[in-house]
């Protein structure tokens, strides 16, 4: 659909824009955790990309987790998957920051 192509350029004529814009290339200057949330459908950012960028948060110690889900694409469409997505994300913040919630909270997917 040349999705990219409206966004960034043609490739392999814009090569050089696609590597500064993909975080891949940027993870040295990440330093805070981080957690990833995947549809495995997604064809925009493909599963392996994300992986990818787990496996290089891990090798800088950084706190990173993931939570892949078997029937999304790229933008969540079920409701359950949006809520479990949101619970996840507000556990991951309480578990970074330390705080106590209220009430029972999914357990964050950090990645060992």
């Amino acid at each position: 659909a040349h999705y990219l192509d409206k966004l960034i350029g043609p490739y392999p004529q814009e090569a050089e824009v696609y590597r500064n814009r993909s975080p891949i290339h940027h993870t040295d200057q990440l330093t805070c955790p981080v957690i990833f949330f995947q549809g495995l459908e997604d064809k925009v950012v493909p599963p392996n990309q994300a992986r990818a960028m787990v496996t290089a948060l891990r090798e800088k110690n950084i706190p990173v987790a993931l939570l892949e889900f078997a029937d999304e694409g790229h933008g969540f469409r079920k409701s359950e998957n949006i809520k479990a997505a949101l619970d996840t994300e507000y556990a991951f913040y309480a578990n970074i920051f330390s705080l106590a919630p209220d009430g029972d909270l999914p357990k964050v997917p950090f990645v060992e």
